[in-house]
């Protein structure tokens, strides 16, 4: 089965520094084959004879914490789930104008209605927020770097754990599990 694990808040301004390489060394001594990582913002394309997302997580999170003394969460999903992220997107056409104002946000649970409602309600700005899934799909029209809607409004509003990528990075990701 291949996966895709996407690390949270590694490698941002000196916190939680960890090396592509020894993520990828991680993934291979816990039975990863033809592990690949994407940029610098912890990205990780493996294949995996465990069955599940869950497992996997596990596994990464324990041998991150032994290994590399890294302390963080993985958000697992196999590339049949990261297909079904792609195609579920609610803004297609941000996604083909301005893909580097969509980011998706992988939570650890599915919000509910209210939660996402709550969240909407909460925003200050022009962002936009839906949820589909254990999936956010947020609009940041002027700029992620300049909204106040942050990770931790986010997830506090979603009463969830999260991590985002941009959209280029969405599709990136999806082309590396075609290459597999």
């Amino acid at each position: 089965m291949t996966y895709i694990a996407l690390l949270r808040a590694v490698n941002l301004a000196g916190f939680n520094k960890v090396g592509m390489s020894d993520l990828r060394e991680l993934a291979a001594a816990l039975g990863g084959k033809n592990v690949r990582t994407l940029l610098q913002s912890g990205n990780l394309i493996l294949e995996s004879d465990v069955r599940t997302s869950g497992e996997v997580e596990r596994l990464l999170e324990s041998g991150a914490r032994k290994t590399l003394a890294l302390e963080t969460e993985f958000f697992v999903r196999t590339a049949a789930e990261w297909k079904k992220l792609v195609a579920a997107n609610p803004f297609p056409k941000d996604a083909k104008l301005d893909p580097g104002h969509l980011l998706v946000m992988c939570l650890k649970d599915a919000p509910s209605r209210q939660q996402v409602a709550a969240l909407q309600a909460a925003i200050k700005g022009r962002e936009i927020v839906r949820a589909v899934g254990p999936q956010a799909y947020i609009v940041y029209p002027d700029g992620v770097g300049r909204s106040r809607l942050t990770s931790a409004i986010i997830e506090r509003h979603l009463g969830t754990r999260a991590t985002g990528r941009n959209w280029n990075t969405v599709l990136k990701l999806q082309a590396l599990t075609k290459a597999l």
